[in-house]
């Protein structure tokens, strides 16, 4: 008999954990998320947001299970979404999505595209320092010892994207597609194991009501037609609140600006450290934060300051509506991360100050253009006559969400305190908005 264990989780109850999941759960790359913050440098807004990656993947790994047994996958096909559940977070790097666009840039690959290489192999499972390590296999051995396919696996976790055509595919003629998209969809999807998991944990960690989902309905009224999940139409209200949650948590929680501006703090502290990058994947925050503090000079200091919630300030906020075309063709000078490095030295230039200390913050152009990608709010529902269309069809609200702007402002300057006003007055001038 397997053996099994029950782990007591605080937003869903008792998690079974068996098998090989066991030995997997337990194995050093799992429990190095122990010591990744979920939400990076969210507890210095949101002080009980201590949680981590090592629990959002055991309640990833639970609700892929529930999600697979609510649509009645076999067995295999139940233990390789649950294994994807259990290691879609495995290469996150310290202070989790806060340093990711750095991770990526350095080592060409996101936490996503690490995971294969890490589970199959490719790249090391430990850091030098952990000598005692040296010779444990790659998780993909475990995994093809208990019948489980390592790259069946890495597949659900390293596509974000479906690989089918989205709700088009429904109403395009097609009665069947046999892509096992269904499965991809448990890791990747409008209603996913994921998305359900972190807005459910942040905000029980937050103290955010706004996070609150009926999960119990979604996954009752969950069903697979043709080859792909959708939700049955007495479960649009849940499916709306689904929708309703990740919209303002996105606003309250993940792009505070407080939080951002810590987050730039972090992100220029790195880039002026010389930090080498290669191993980030297979580090702990506090890891991280030491070899910040070793780097000494700014970057010591910065990480300090952070650390000491001595955090920089708002010189400049522009909100969504108060974006106009000639603000948008500005911003449309300064793309990606080089431009943003542009426009902070344009503004430290006008200001007097060192570029060290000014931080900018920029929505992406879909939003200031208000063309936001639908995607995981484009959610699929089965009405009575085995008819498939987008919620939006059946729900106003859902229509009003798609369009809404999750971040909230558009641009936002920070700078320490004493250079606050300066930086602020250079940033209207270099944006065109000193009125």
């Amino acid at each position: 008999m397997d053996r099994a264990k029950v782990v007591h989780d605080p937003v869903h109850g008792s998690i079974s954990v068996d098998g090989v999941f066991m030995e997997v759960m337990d194995r050093h790359e799992m429990q190095r998320l122990r010591s990744v913050k979920q939400l990076g440098l969210g507890y210095l807004v949101f002080p009980g947001a201590n949680h981590t990656r090592f629990e959002h993947s055991l309640g990833a790994y639970h609700l892929a299970g529930r999600m697979a047994d609510a649509i009645g996958l076999d067995r295999d096909d139940r233990d390789t979404v649950r294994m994807a559940g259990m290691l879609h977070d495995i290469c996150h790097p310290p202070f989790s999505h806060t340093l990711e666009s750095m991770m990526e840039s350095s080592l060409g690959m996101d936490h996503m595209d690490l995971a294969r290489a890490l589970i199959t192999g490719k790249v090391p499972n430990h850091l030098p320092i952990d000598d005692f390590l040296d010779g444990v296999g790659p998780i993909g051995d475990i995994l093809s010892r208990e019948g489980i396919s390592p790259e069946e696996v890495c597949d659900l976790i390293a596509y974000p994207e479906s690989r089918s055509e989205g709700l088009d595919m429904f109403t395009g003629g097609h009665s069947f597609f046999p892509s096992k998209d269904y499965a991809h969809q448990i890791i990747h999807g409008p209603v996913d194991a994921d998305q359900m998991d972190y807005l459910m944990r942040d905000a029980h960690y937050t103290g955010m009501t706004h996070g609150a989902i009926d999960c119990e309905r979604l996954l009752n009224t969950m069903r697979v037609h043709n080859d792909r999940i959708v939700i049955q139409r007495r479960g649009v209200t849940a499916a709306e609140g689904l929708m309703v949650s990740r919209s303002l948590m996105y606003t309250s929680v993940y792009f505070h600006e407080t939080v951002r501006i810590a987050q730039r703090m972090l992100t220029k502290a790195v880039e002026h450290s010389g930090i080498d990058l290669s191993d980030i994947f297979l580090r702990t925050d506090s890891d991280f934060v030491q070899s910040l503090t070793d780097s000494g000079g700014r970057s010591a200091r910065s990480i300090r300051r952070i650390l000491n919630r001595d955090l920089d300030k708002k010189a400049l906020v522009i909100y969504g509506e108060e974006v106009d075309d000639a603000l948008v063709d500005t911003l449309l000078q300064y793309p990606g991360d080089m431009g943003r490095r542009r426009l902070e030295q344009e503004i430290a230039d006008h200001a007097g100050v060192d570029v060290f200390d000014v931080g900018a913050e920029v929505t992406p152009m879909s939003s200031l253009r208000s063309n936001m990608r639908i995607g995981k709010t484009d959610v699929a529902i089965l009405d009575s006559e085995g008819k498939v269309r987008s919620l939006a069809r059946f729900s106003p609200l859902a229509r009003a969400l798609q369009s809404r702007d999750h971040y909230g402002w558009a641009v936002l300057i920070s700078a320490p305190k004493q250079y606050r006003e300066a930086v602020g007055h250079a940033a209207r001038k270099v944006l065109g908005k000193e009125n």
